[in-house]
């Protein structure tokens, strides 16, 4: 009996368990790379370098998928929401925000593939919501018996939150697939 569905899930599989394997080994680089990485300048300098490497991946994604204009204009609101959100947080909570919502993403796209878009996209994305939540908690508590690291209900809750942004979008762009495959079929 076969693990996986499909290659595509497989690889999903994986990069999600890459991200969660990244996370937790932040628990023990994290506060070395914080102190190295305390010049503001610096600071800009990787957000700058992760804002092009999120636009990459998404103009990658649009390339692939070819969105419409409606589709492209939700997009654009997307990375125009995150980018604020991010301009208004702390670097600890920036790296929330980007690490949950790419654990989300890839936990969503390998249960879709498992599970099929067309089976209820708004249950698979509450799935994937609940496993990305449980490994931030898992995470967060793990703090609690480390040395040098604190353990915070604000940092579950911004897990939670880019997991959720991340969930809200992705229903969000599906819908508009699927409406957008709805309308050319009648």
């Amino acid at each position: 009996m076969k693990i996986f569905r499909t290659d595509q899930e497989k690889k999903l599989w994986i990069c999600a368990f890459v991200v969660v394997i990244a996370i937790f080994s932040t628990l023990f680089i994290g506060q070395p790379l914080v102190d190295l990485f305390q010049n503001q300048n610096t600071q800009a300098w990787i957000f700058g370098s992760v804002m092009i490497l999120v636009g990459t991946t998404i103009l990658v994604h649009g390339v692939k998928t070819k969105p419409g204009k409606l589709e492209l204009t939700l997009i654009l609101g997307i990375v125009a929401v995150y980018v604020m959100f991010f301009l208004r947080l702390g670097l600890s909570e920036r790296t929330h925000l980007m690490e949950y919502s790419v654990l989300a993403i890839f936990i969503h796209k390998a249960l879709n593939e498992r599970i099929g878009t067309k089976k209820g996209f708004i249950s698979v994305a509450l799935i994937s919501f609940f496993i990305t939540f449980i490994i931030g908690v898992i995470d967060e508590g793990l703090q609690f018996f480390l040395p040098n690291r604190v353990f915070d209900v604000e940092d579950i809750i911004f897990n939670g939150m880019a997991a959720a942004m991340a969930m809200v979008f992705s229903i969000l762009m599906q819908w508009f697939r699927s409406k957008k495959t709805n309308d050319r079929a009648n």
